[in-house]
């Protein structure tokens, strides 16, 4: 049985002639840049979260970008970050000109460890960029008491966190500002790359939407210098669609991850931990595998497809040698380089198709793990 690591076919089959009809008003309207359909989903958007405004953008590394910028946050700053993310969680702090300082991560939650955050804080810190990683949300409410004693900024990273909730209110509506990413695989994905920023303050508001239209205020009247990121008209009508289908969307992911859970409970891996006070919305379903390679080798012969994220801990990665970090600086994120293993993980995956991939995940395990 061949088991995709995520379908996006069959989620475009289920919603076909909802989504072909939205293309088809943008094309028939010419709507492509900017324009209606992006602020019809802009305003649904923020709805939806409870905010007051979002503003959508070119991409996901944009949004964190810009807000970055929005938040006065420049160079000679320094920005906390955690060790375990994809590297536009810290690239964007170094493209503004600020330097990115690496906090570990949680060895269970996955997310930055908010013990050790205080003692990364140095008078030139300026803000901290929490990664709902894999799902799950931060642990927010420490989080936003170490940013209040230390005047800091904070800015959510939601890319794999969209409808996931903490102590009953969404992710991205408990820091200064948050990004969200739409890349096709994320849980509300575009058909291309797409992004967004969402906030409830007015002047981080404005000046976002000023860095991302080249600085207007008005067509041909600049006040700052900017940059061109727009989300596509297309890609706002396609979210706008596919908006109301999200909760149940993560429901399904979180039915799914209840059923590997029930059925690998007894393998002595780490599961993903699911804390009361959160709701986890699965983006990913990570465990932690010994031997993982040659595990991930069987599963593929089985006709699984797996993923790795991420293989080398951002701080140990040759873009940041210059900071000269050794493993030993971070002991969680790189004890656990070798051992994560995503599984696949969509709405429409199947219980039959979780059944083989834990049958062949045990089979696997007993084939290439030697006994201890």
């Amino acid at each position: 049985m061949h088991v995709p690591f995520v379908d996006l076919k069959i989620q475009y089959k289920n919603i076909k002639s909802e989504i072909d009809a939205a293309m088809a008003a943008v094309l028939a309207d010419t709507a492509f840049i900017a324009g209606k359909y992006t602020t019809a989903f802009e305003t649904d958007f923020a709805a939806y979260l409870g905010v007051k405004h979002v503003i959508g953008c070119g991409n996901g590394t944009d949004s964190l970008e810009i807000l970055l910028q929005a938040m006065g946050v420049g160079r000679g700053d320094e920005v906390l970050v955690p060790a375990n993310s994809w590297i536009s969680t810290s690239e964007t702090v170094t493209t503004i000109g600020a330097t990115p300082v690496f906090v570990d991560n949680h060895p269970t939650l996955y997310t930055i460890d908010v013990s050790k955050i205080e003692e990364k804080i140095t008078p030139r810190t300026k803000a901290i960029v929490p990664v709902h990683l894999y799902g799950l949300p931060a642990e927010m409410d420490e989080l936003m008491a170490i940013a209040r004693r230390h005047g800091l900024k904070v800015l959510e990273d939601c890319a794999q966190s969209h409808a996931a909730t903490y102590k009953g209110r969404k992710a991205g509506t408990f820091g200064d500002a948050s990004s969200f990413s739409f890349y096709p695989g994320k849980n509300l994905g575009a058909y291309g790359d797409a992004g967004a920023m969402a906030t409830n303050d007015d002047a981080i508001a404005e000046r976002a939407r000023m860095i991302s239209n080249h600085g207007q205020i008005a067509k041909n009247t600049h006040a700052i210098e900017g940059r061109n990121s727009r989300l596509d008209g297309m890609q706002g009508a396609i979210l706008k669609t596919k908006l109301p289908h999200l909760e149940s969307w993560t429901e399904s992911r979180r039915k799914n991850a209840a059923l590997y859970n029930t059925h690998l409970a007894d393998t002595g891996l780490l599961l993903p931990v699911a804390p009361d006070d959160a709701r986890h919305v699965y983006h990913l379903y990570v465990v932690q595998v010994p031997n993982r390679d040659e595990v991930q080798a069987a599963l593929k012969a089985e006709g699984i497809e797996t993923g790795i994220h991420y293989p080398t801990a951002l701080p140990l990665m040759q873009a940041y040698a210059y900071q000269n970090h050794t493993a030993k600086d971070f002991p969680v994120a790189a004890s656990q380089m070798d051992k994560l293993l995503s599984l696949p993980m969509y709405p429409e995956l199947t219980e039959e198709m979780i059944m083989h991939v834990c049958r062949s995940l045990r089979k696997s395990l007993a084939a290439v793990v030697a006994p201890a």
